[in-house]
């Protein structure tokens, strides 16, 4: 009995032990999923703070992007998944219409495709939109979608305002080139006009020249033509800036003889530097390769300029022209011993229709384009011109242009005369210094005195003197009494140096006791020529060859087409006097029937038509046109020369006359030399083929 009760109680021990224990495992487990919910809850929430974050960032995100203006699309495929406001105001619709939708905008124009970086792509296109016509630059773009699908991004701007702008550029473009080619036109008709009245001022001036005129008369005419060029020039001028200021002034690159162009220039300008009592000297460098690449006509144009310039504003002593081969470049320069320039005023010269006042406000005559001109003829040539001066000092213009030697051009030859010594006697201040340095290339002794007394002291010096240079400047009987002292000192080379119009005053040089001439400006060949007469080492024998003298050549035929009176009787007064016979017609389709009737032999043959380029009935191009299909008809070889008798003188005008036909384009004035050279070159032709 008392064992049972044990046991039970053993077993309810037991048991309740069991139980606590079964109770303290559900606790712990109770435990651990309230800390689990805990953390659920705390993962929860954190979870809703950044959904919320990222709410509030996708909002801020998309009010940015809307208020920027920019319209944004998407689309999978042509379906739009997602349009913002500005994209949808583009259809006067919302967001939620678009989106599902396949909705697109007629496109009015585009432009080309362009391709960034990363794959995307920009273009602009012309839309109709609610808003009316925009165009819009967009930027499309590959982003991805759900389900690892593919969408394409466009982003776009309003750019019609730009457009605009551009069209408005465009367009006020078209006005001005349109403004540009009116004025073109306009200075073409007026210079025109100008060098019709022109030709006949100037031709008749030459004409009336040589009738044989007394002193007083020949005075009126060289003043008449003196005016007539001066106008000349000055249509030149204005034609040439028009050109320049429409940028139709188009250069050539092409080997020409920069010796012979300086010397041209000089010896043009010369006779009105002397007429003024005032000398022009030019000098050119040993080291200059005889021939450069450029544009000859342009650079002659710059160098007139220029000269013309010095010599309009010197009253006393001289202008120089002279040019050397600095580093890679050429320089030219220009000085003179005139007034001098302002301080202030040395760039402003260069300005349009800028000239320089003189004393009580006086001013020259001239459009003042010339330095003007020459500024932008200079850039064009990718070269530079400035203006160096001081008052009372005279002043000095020079340019530098990236000339190059012509391709096999060596350097003009110059002789060696070592030992011997050159007096020369000049007061110039370019002539004296440019002819010591033309002698000193030659490694001769050179020494320059500017008065006779100098020149004298030298002679009776210790160095002998073996040849002698007086300048006519120094007086004529100054010049005349030091040759007598050369003489007397037993030198037998004396040269007097005579401007050309001295030179026909002066009488015989032998007879007031020199031996020989040169005319001013002296040129550096002719000068090596003289002086190598009887100096060893001379020039070689070819380069002091001469020209052959002109050969008499049998009259020729020729019909003048003009329908200028006027410039008629010049061209046949010329003609005559040049030893031609002349038949003038006063239109195109006359010319045309004469030409015809020559060719088929109704009448006598021509030797050569010339053909004013406007004239009525029918035009000197149209007129060439047709002969030239006469002739091909007829078989006709060799065909007649025709020539071009304008007073267009532009590129166009010389490319228009050469493509109807014409052998060549005369301009007016025109002039004699240029006449000349084809009467020569045609009367060359006529004799061989009669010798024949």
């Amino acid at each position: 009995m008392m064992l049972s009760f044990w046991m039970w109680f053993a077993v309810g021990f037991a048991g309740l032990a069991l139980l606590g224990g079964a109770g303290l495992l559900v606790q712990r487990r109770l435990e651990r999923s309230r800390r689990r919910i805990a953390s659920l809850l705390q993962e929860t929430e954190t979870l809703n703070d950044r959904l919320w974050s990222l709410a509030d960032s996708e909002q801020r995100y998309r009010s940015l992007v809307e208020g920027q203006g920019d319209f944004i699309v998407r689309r999978d495929g042509a379906r739009i998944v997602y349009a913002n406001a500005a994209f949808a105001a583009l259809f006067g619709a919302s967001e939620a219409d678009l989106e599902g939708s396949e909705a697109q905008l007629p496109q009015l124009a585009a432009r080309a495709v362009r391709p960034i970086d990363g794959g995307a792509r920009s273009f602009d296109e012309c839309l109709a939109t609610h808003l009316g016509e925009r165009w819009i630059a967009w930027v499309e773009t590959a982003v991805p979608g759900p389900q690892g699908r593919t969408l394409i991004q466009r982003v776009g701007r309003d750019i019609s305002a730009r457009i605009a702008d551009e069209d408005a550029l465009v367009e006020a473009r078209a006005r001005a080139e349109a403004a540009n080619e009116a004025k073109s036109r306009f200075l073409a008709t007026v210079s025109h006009e100008f060098r019709t009245p022109l030709n006949g001022i100037l031709g008749m001036s030459d004409l009336l020249a040589d009738t044989g005129l007394d002193a007083e008369q020949s005075t009126y005419v060289q003043a008449l033509r003196i005016s007539g060029e001066a106008l000349l020039a000055l249509v030149d001028d204005i034609l040439d800036f028009a050109k320049v200021e429409a940028g139709r002034l188009e250069l050539v690159e092409e080997p020409f003889d920069i010796v012979q162009l300086v010397e041209t220039v000089s010896e043009l300008m010369a006779p009105r530097a002397q007429a003024k009592g005032i000398e022009l000297a030019a000098y050119i460098a040993p080291e200059l390769p005889a021939q450069l690449v450029g544009d000859r006509d342009r650079l002659r144009q710059v160098l007139l300029n220029l000269v013309g310039n010095a010599v309009k504003f010197t009253d006393a002593g001289g202008v120089g022209l002279s040019v050397r081969r600095v580093r890679n470049t050429v320089e030219i320069v220009v000085a003179d011993t005139g007034p001098g320039i302002p301080a202030d005023r040395l760039e402003v010269i260069f300005g349009e229709f800028e000239q320089l006042e003189r004393e009580a406000g006086a001013r020259h005559a001239g459009t003042g384009l010339g330095l003007a001109i020459v500024r932008r003829l200079v850039g064009l040539m990718g070269g530079e011109v400035r203006a160096e001066s001081r008052l009372g000092e005279g002043a000095s213009f020079r340019v530098t242009l990236p000339l190059v030697a012509a391709p096999g051009a060596e350097a003009v030859p110059i002789p060696q005369w070592p030992g011997q010594h050159v007096l020369l006697a000049s007061p110039a201040p370019f002539a004296a210094r440019f002819l010591w340095e033309s002698i000193r290339e030659t490694g001769a002794t050179v020494s320059v005195a500017a008065t006779a007394e100098a020149a004298r002291t030298i002679l009776g010096g210790d160095v002998p003197v073996t040849a002698v240079l007086i300048d006519h400047a120094l007086g004529d009987d100054t010049a005349k009494e030091l040759a007598a002292n050369v003489a007397a000192a037993g030198i037998r080379d004396c040269l007097i140096l005579l401007s050309s119009l001295a030179r026909r005053q002066f009488g015989p040089p032998q007879a007031a006791g020199f031996s020989g001439f040169l005319i001013k400006p002296v040129r550096a060949r002719s000068l090596y020529e003289r002086l190598g007469v009887r100096f060893p080492q001379a020039l070689p024998a070819a380069s002091q060859a001469r020209p052959a003298a002109r050969s008499r050549r049998p009259p020729l035929n020729v019909l003048v087409a003009e329908d200028n009176e006027i410039n008629a009787l010049l061209l046949t007064r010329t003609l005559e006097r040049l030893g031609s016979s002349v038949i003038w017609v006063r239109d195109g389709r006359e010319a045309l029937q004469r030409i015809e009737a020559s060719l088929t032999g109704a009448a006598a043959p021509l030797d050569l038509a010339l053909l004013d380029i406007r004239m009525p009935a029918m035009t000197g191009l149209d007129c060439a046109r047709a002969v030239r299909v006469l002739e091909a008809g007829l078989r006709r070889k060799p065909r007649l020369p025709l020539v071009a008798v304008t007073a267009n003188v532009s590129v166009a005008d010389r490319e228009a006359a050469l493509e109807a036909g014409m052998d060549d384009c005369l301009a007016k004035p025109l002039e004699r030399t240029a006449l000349l050279r084809w009467l020569d070159h045609l009367g060359s032709r006529a004799s061989r083929s009669r010798s024949a």
